[in-house]
């Protein structure tokens, strides 16, 4: 079974897991076969019994076609998720996202959308995403190359791009050099 790892409070990460899963229209049994965990260990996970390690929190995102970094984001609905949310340089929830680091730009509840700050360095491709909800970046500092559908797009400084759910897509450094974007995806699905 996993081990604990030093997550930050995980309070809904159980519900959102069983949340993401049942909205993928995927059993215990088959989130088990995806990411190679077992099923025991998932319904734990679930009701709030166990904690992932951050290996295994990173295979149920790979699993749900998500980010550790969105799952670690509270979205438990409260008062606060209809009000206005700061979100200071040094806060947010930080994870892991592809292959790099995301910080959730918004707190407080569940949102229409999620905005994160995305930094990565990684000169090659990583896996193909393909994901239900709806994508927007826009690259901040460095320059990328940008996959979608099997067409590669080079975009710098200033340059965005918006992808539909359901277009696989991947991006890595286009210079070898580091990389930070803003990346907002629908927060429904």
């Amino acid at each position: 079974m996993p081990t604990a790892s030093p997550l930050p409070d995980a309070g809904p990460l159980g519900p959102r897991v069983r949340s993401l899963r049942t909205q993928r229209g995927l059993t215990l049994v088959q989130l088990a076969a995806l990411s190679g965990l077992s099923h025991p260990f998932l319904s734990q996970l679930e009701r709030g019994l166990a904690r992932p390690s951050m290996a295994s929190l990173d295979k149920i995102a790979i699993a749900l076609a998500t980010s550790v970094v969105e799952l670690l984001a509270d979205e438990r609905a409260t008062d606060e998720a209809a009000a206005v949310s700061i979100v200071r340089a040094e806060d947010g929830v930080v994870g892991g996202f592809g292959s790099g680091t995301g910080r959730v730009l918004v707190g407080g509840g569940r949102r229409p959308f999620r905005p994160i700050e995305y930094t990565g360095a990684n000169a090659e491709w990583g896996e193909i995403v393909v994901h239900a909800e709806d994508e927007f970046l826009h690259v901040i500092e460095g320059r990328i190359e940008l996959e979608l559908g099997g067409v590669v797009h080079r975009l710098g400084p200033r340059d965005s791009a918006y992808t539909p759910g359901g277009t696989s897509h991947r991006w890595r450094s286009g210079d070898a050099h580091p990389y930070r974007l803003i990346v907002v995806k629908e927060a429904g699905a």
